[in-house]
């Protein structure tokens, strides 16, 4: 195996062992609610909590980053979501669980947000784009897989194993990083740490069209992807009869439609530039979340697939390219753009998941709407985006 590919698998595990940690406990939410002593709607704090934490967490794992460098803070933070998976595996009631996913959720947003920066400290151009993809690749196939395995883990050996697991994984990502990877981020590129300089740098990022516009677009996309996960058991079990073995299935048939879209987004790139094809699968996007409002009604497993696939398989284009065009101008401040470009999409999966549960429609129609609304808005974003940078590739 090359060093090149070595690398690549080791960010791309970093990036998504904090989802991993998160989506393969869903299945087992009704037993853990059971052991914990907890109702089965407050097991929604052993995500909202996490989801919050991860996003805060962040913004301030980018500019430290950018002042002391990506190896401690990456070491430091899977230390610390290592500890806060076993404290997972072993609570005995709602609150320690909860205290446990704050912990992880403080530790492995490091992992993830500095990913994408080291990423950019090492790849320029069409390279970065490519080492993008099979980043953004791993970290929507840990969604599509990780609630089959957690449901067989369940099944077989009980809830506190998939806490073990993910423990053991980020054992294995920190042993990984240690062997294998040099400090990315050069000491002569190292920048100044005060709380001034950070807010400033937050606020030229955010006031900035090259920054701002594909950063929405990108994360609202990632709004989209966690709306689906939200509603599909809703949809599929309730909705459709499906067990939870067969949801785990279609999840994890959805991450080859994601894989492959990704695999080809820089290709495509190459020939009509970044930008037109992220507008391109914004609208198939768009046409996906049309379809799942038009059919919400009488829908089943055929006409749901076909609705979610053209929203995940642009998903799948959007993700990487947009990422690209979001880090490519700020190679000085990779950290704190990536940082900021996390806590945005954090944010928006925040807001969409709470949305999944607060609109009073069909969960169907809800998801459709939603699907609808952020393929819409991401479409707008690249469609505004600075018009000097519209041919160039990624």
């Amino acid at each position: 195996m090359s060093t090149s590919t070595r690398t690549l698998l080791l960010l791309s595990g970093l990036a998504a062992v904090g989802t991993l940690s998160t989506t393969i406990i869903l299945p087992s939410f009704p037993a853990m609610a059971v052991s914990l002593n907890a109702a089965p709607q407050d097991m929604a704090l052993t995500l909202s909590s996490f989801f919050l934490v991860f996003a805060v967490g962040q913004l301030l794992v980018g500019p430290l980053s950018d002042r002391y460098g990506r190896r401690p803070l990456i070491l430091g933070g899977l230390t610390l979501f290592v500890l806060g998976s076993l404290l997972g595996a072993g609570a005995s009631d709602l609150n320690s669980m909860v205290a446990a996913r704050v912990i992880q959720a403080a530790g492995v947003c490091a992992a993830s947000v500095l990913a994408r920066a080291i990423a950019r400290d090492l790849y320029d151009g069409q390279a970065l784009a490519k080492a993008l993809a099979f980043i953004m690749v791993a970290m929507a196939a840990a969604p599509g897989f990780s609630p089959l395995l957690g449901s067989l883990i369940d099944s077989q050996l009980g809830w506190r194993a998939s806490f073990l697991l993910v423990a053991g994984v980020g054992a294995a990502l920190a042993a990984g990083y240690l062997l294998a990877m040099a400090e990315s981020h050069a000491p002569s590129a190292r920048l100044k740490l005060s709380v001034g300089v950070i807010s400033k740098g937050y606020l030229q990022l955010l006031g900035d069209r090259r920054f701002a516009l594909p950063a929405l677009a990108v994360s609202l996309v990632i709004g989209g992807l966690y709306a689906f996960f939200a509603s599909a058991p809703a949809i599929m079990i309730r909705g459709m009869g499906y067990s939870g073995i067969q949801l785990g299935l279609f999840f994890a048939a959805t991450v080859f439609v994601v894989f492959s879209a990704g695999m080809l987004a820089p290709k495509l790139a190459q020939r009509w530039g970044a930008v037109q094809v992220a507008l391109a699968g914004g609208a198939v996007a768009l046409v996906g979340g049309i379809l799942q409002v038009l059919f919400y009604q009488n829908q089943d497993l055929i006409l749901f697939s076909l609705a979610i696939c053209l929203f995940l398989a642009s998903m799948g284009v959007i993700n990487p390219l947009g990422t690209a065009v979001t880090l490519q101008p700020f190679g000085e401040q990779a950290g704190l753009a990536s940082s900021l470009l996390g806590f945005l999409q954090m944010a928006i999966a925040a807001i969409g998941t709470g949305l999944v549960s607060a609109i009073a429609l069909p969960p169907a129609l809800t998801l459709g709407l939603l699907l609808s609304a952020t393929a819409f808005c991401s479409l707008a974003g690249f469609f505004l985006y600075p018009s000097n940078t519209l041919r160039q590739p990624a």
